[in-house]
């Protein structure tokens, strides 16, 4: 099952799409409804599976103009001076700094490993007078709206969104994790990593001045709330009204069991993602390094490497651990079997060693 993957979660635009606030409900239900069209727009590339290779950095900021035509008109090429406008800059900055991790922390050269061009469109409305409550990766390219002007603040202000929508090509074209049930939150997770990791990558964060939250710029003033989500403590990010209550569990025994269809976030990809997002931090702050790339980086993106489209949370556990074994030695296992423990995918008291025969992707 491929998907176009969201930045703000169905259970969020559910929820607004009843709040009293007529534009409020009208921009919910205006994004809920675009996202079925591109649904069947993500199916169509990833069959195509189409990669534009160019060997180095390049991006391309398109404007939409507060339409839905896509790409839209052509606003900053690679190597050009900065725009007027904020938003593209924005769009085109985190463009680059995502690259950057990837090639200099994993040598992975953007989205497809041999310099794919990076396209993206701002300013992007299905309705000239209603705004757009989400930015997502389409199979092809990043398309960011720019928000209610109550909730939601433009798409592009937050780097490490930027960073989780293009993960989730990455995803696409590795282990392909298909978007529903333990699968996809393992997705949803794995973009909210690299997303995080990007922005600590950026900022120069250790472990521990990170704040590991995800979409923090984009949260208007005077919403009672931090960000979207929390890595570090899934289900505190927001609780207010318009919102609604952060539903994200932090370990097993809070696993919620919902219907995989589109009304309940396919078996809850946004919601359940909680657990292994948790258990990332865990195996940060086990590990001891400085920084969430230095160890703990290398390990997921390794396991991610390695998983396939029906990967669940106990796999991709044990895929961890045998990759941190192999790649910083038995203590290192340890950490992030510990890490797993915690958040009740690995049994309590499971001190197997795992036997390092996974080649080193």
């Amino acid at each position: 099952m491929s998907t176009c993957c969201y930045i703000i979660p169905p259970h969020i635009l559910n929820h607004m799409a009843s709040n009293p606030d007529a534009k409020l409900r009208k921009t919910a239900r205006a994004t809920i409804l675009a996202s079925r069209g591109f649904h069947e727009q993500r199916q169509i590339f990833s069959v195509l599976n189409i990669a534009l290779g160019t060997g180095g950095l390049r991006r391309t900021i398109y404007d939409a103009q507060k339409d839905s035509t896509l790409p839209g008109m052509m606003s900053r090429n690679e190597g050009n001076p900065p725009s007027t406008d904020p938003t593209v800059n924005e769009a085109y900055d985190g463009a680059g700094d995502t690259y950057a991790f990837y090639d200099q922390i994993l040598g992975r050269k953007s989205i497809d490993g041999h310099g794919m061009r990076l396209q993206a469109t701002v300013h992007y409305q299905e309705d000239p007078d209603e705004g757009y409550d989400n930015a997502f990766w389409n199979g092809r390219q990043m398309i960011y709206g720019d928000g209610d002007g109550i909730l939601f603040g433009p798409f592009t202000r937050s780097l490490d969104v930027i960073a989780h929508e293009l993960t989730h090509g990455v995803t696409e074209l590795e282990a392909g994790l298909e978007y529903h049930n333990q699968s996809g939150a393992l997705n949803e997770s794995f973009s909210d990593v690299f997303g995080s990791m990007v922005k600590q990558w950026k900022l120069g964060q250790t472990i521990q001045e990170a704040d590991w939250l995800i979409g923090k710029e984009l949260l208007a003033p005077g919403i009672q709330g931090k960000a979207l989500r929390s890595l570090r403590d899934p289900g505190t990010a927001y609780d207010d009204p318009r919102l609604g209550k952060d539903p994200q569990p932090g370990r097993m025994t809070d696993f919620q069991n919902l219907p995989d269809r589109r009304g309940s976030d396919w078996g809850g990809v946004h919601i359940n993602s909680g657990i292994p997002n948790r258990a990332f931090v865990l195996a940060c702050e086990n590990l001891g390094a400085k920084h969430s790339w230095d160890q703990a980086g290398r390990i997921w993106y390794a396991t991610l490497r390695a998983l396939h489209k029906t990967s669940d949370f106990a796999e991709a556990a044990t895929t961890t651990i045998v990759y941190a074994q192999q790649l910083f030695g038995p203590q290192a296992a340890d950490a992030v079997r510990d890490a797993w423990q915690m958040v009740e995918v690995v049994p309590a008291g499971d001190t197997t060693r795992p036997i390092p025969v996974i080649a080193a992707p």
